[in-house]
């Protein structure tokens, strides 16, 4: 099984890359999504939050009110701590599941596992490879004003919020440039699936 660690600064290009590598056959495991599932209504994740952060956080219908949430960790460093303590546990739990649930459905699985806040974790060490999907500042600022409609000053604002450009290519094996178009991204993946298939056909013992 190839296990890789994808990564990228927001708007970079990431999500591009981690659908085009589950259309050639990859078993992706998006953190975000699992973020959610670890506070689904009726879990031990959203059960510890209110506990923290109290009724507040939550909506109308059971929900986890994320707007709500984000107000009160994104400018406090304790808060955010807190918060990190409760989910990042459980989404590890869960990531590690559907790994291993990966592994056991084919030994020669390829295994993304797509990770916002990689390089912010320091948990680089679990895989085989990691990529970085890499867009200069101005870029991922010019798309989260033009693509997602956030201000100038919220844009800026996520961007200084996450690992710096320096920081996330430090930690990679690869670097693909998300700067130009989805086509070009793509073409980028292919060429580095190739090259895995390539490596993993060599490693195949002789019959």
């Amino acid at each position: 099984m190839i296990r890789i660690g994808l990564t990228g600064g927001i708007a970079a290009g990431k999500s591009t890359a981690s659908r085009r590598l589950a259309s050639l056959g990859a078993t992706v495991i998006d953190y975000d999504l699992l973020a959610r599932e670890a506070v689904r209504p009726g879990s031990v994740g959203l059960g510890s939050i209110v506990e923290a952060f109290g009724e507040g956080v939550l909506g109308t219908d059971g929900e986890l009110d994320r707007p709500v949430l984000a107000d009160l960790v994104f400018d406090d460093p304790s808060a955010r701590a807190t918060l990190d303590s409760i989910v990042h546990p459980e989404v590890h739990r869960l990531a590690a599941e559907r790994d291993a649930e990966a592994g056991a459905a084919a030994e020669n699985a390829v295994v993304v596992h797509d990770v916002p806040l990689l390089a912010e974790s320091g948990r680089t060490d679990q895989y085989h490879l990691v990529v970085v999907v890499d867009a200069p500042e101005d870029v991922r600022l010019a798309r989260l004003v033009e693509e997602r409609g956030l201000s100038v000053e919220g844009a800026e604002a996520r961007l200084r919020a996450q690992a710096s450009d320096v920081e996330r290519r430090s930690i990679a094996d690869v670097v693909l440039d998300g700067s130009s178009t989805t086509n070009d991204l793509d073409r980028q993946v292919d060429r580095l699936w190739g090259r895995l298939m390539d490596e993993a056909r060599e490693e195949q013992p002789s019959a």
